[in-house]
């Protein structure tokens, strides 16, 4: 029984890992688009997601110490390591099937979670170079709000 409940685990692995790939594609859209009003949500969304996969990996240990124990492989054995002891037939190939397919996940999860991370890097800096240019006075105005000046105007995108 204990190769069935590591399988199930291992699905529950790819089902959180492919709502976090599909959480930071909208973030990765939400970035491209210039809304980060929402950005604090799809946040969220992605830290809710990192806490299931965190419970869901101390759930696959348990599992994968009992199909060990099982099948004669060492203590804290990984999937790679269950894999070479799994005896002959269906185990060995779903092990293979699900390690590959957590393999991908995780490679386009940091693929993407790199891109996203540099997006946000750039939108930091533009809107700290927007603020520090906001400290200088420019003389536009006087203390009565009138324009001291004609020839420059300022446009602040808040949206930024």
């Amino acid at each position: 029984m204990g190769a069935n409940e590591l399988s199930a685990q291992l699905w529950r692995e790819r089902e959180l890992l492919e709502l976090l790939l599909f959480k930071l594609e909208e973030q990765e859209l939400l970035l491209a688009a210039g809304r980060t009003r929402w950005m604090q949500f799809a946040t969220r969304e992605i830290e809710q997601v990192l806490d299931g996969l965190r419970t869901a990996g101390i759930a696959r240990v348990v599992e994968a110490e009992t199909v060990a124990a099982e099948w004669g492989a060492p203590e804290g054995a990984s999937i790679r390591q269950l894999i070479d002891s799994a005896p002959e037939g269906a185990w060995r190939d779903v092990l293979i099937e699900h390690l590959n397919a957590l393999t991908k996940l995780t490679d386009e999860i940091g693929r993407l979670r790199d891109a996203n991370s540099e997006q946000l890097r750039a939108v930091m800096r533009a809107t700290q170079e927007t603020i520090a240019g906001l400290g200088d006075d420019t003389g536009e105005y006087t203390t009565h709000g009138e324009r001291a000046r004609e020839d420059s105007a300022r446009i602040i995108d808040t949206e930024m």
